[in-house]
């Protein structure tokens, strides 16, 4: 079974498989979500992963916002350590460009971080490189299973609503 096709099952049990968008081109960046979706590149909700004690850590964080070494050494305890491209399929179920908090293994926590908070709706992928749903904070929150809302990233609060990736 696909990556998409497991977040589309994951989400129709919650609901939500019919908001899943899927586009005819790339959105496997920023950048191209963005364009593809029609929204600033802020609105993407990016899932960055990183090495954790004997786990994934994923923070979904807003597309213009960048993780903080001494914010993220604050809140997990460690520097950020970005998982290598080989081994994001392996520990998240989703290749790199369609990494989503959606249909995780157990090894994978996520965490949301509060860049997300200044917008109604955000578009996170659903495991595809042209693939996304727009959501809002509730179901972000619900249906990712986060296990927290974080604060670990800088950039957006000085120039909201730019992209600086």
């Amino acid at each position: 079974m696909s990556s998409i096709d497991k977040v589309r099952e994951y989400l129709k049990d919650r609901g939500l498989d019919g908001k899943i968008r899927e586009y005819p081109v790339s959105s496997a960046t920023v950048e191209l979500a963005a364009l593809a979706a029609g929204v600033i590149p802020a609105r993407i909700a990016k899932s960055l992963t990183f090495h954790g004690d004997g786990c994934c850590v994923m923070v979904v964080a807003a597309g213009d916002a960048r993780v903080n070494n001494g914010k993220y050494k604050q809140v997990f305890g460690k520097k950020p350590s970005m998982l290598p491209p080989d081994r994001v399929l392996a520990l998240t179920g989703h290749e790199v460009g369609g990494v989503c908090p959606f249909a995780l293994p157990d090894t994978t926590v996520a965490h949301l971080d509060i860049s997300l908070k200044r917008f109604a709706t955000v578009f996170p992928a659903c495991g595809s490189g042209n693939s996304a749903i727009e959501l809002n904070m509730e179901q972000l929150w619900e249906a990712s299973g986060a296990v927290a809302w974080v604060d670990v990233c800088t950039g957006w609060q000085e120039v909201e609503g730019a992209s600086i990736d």
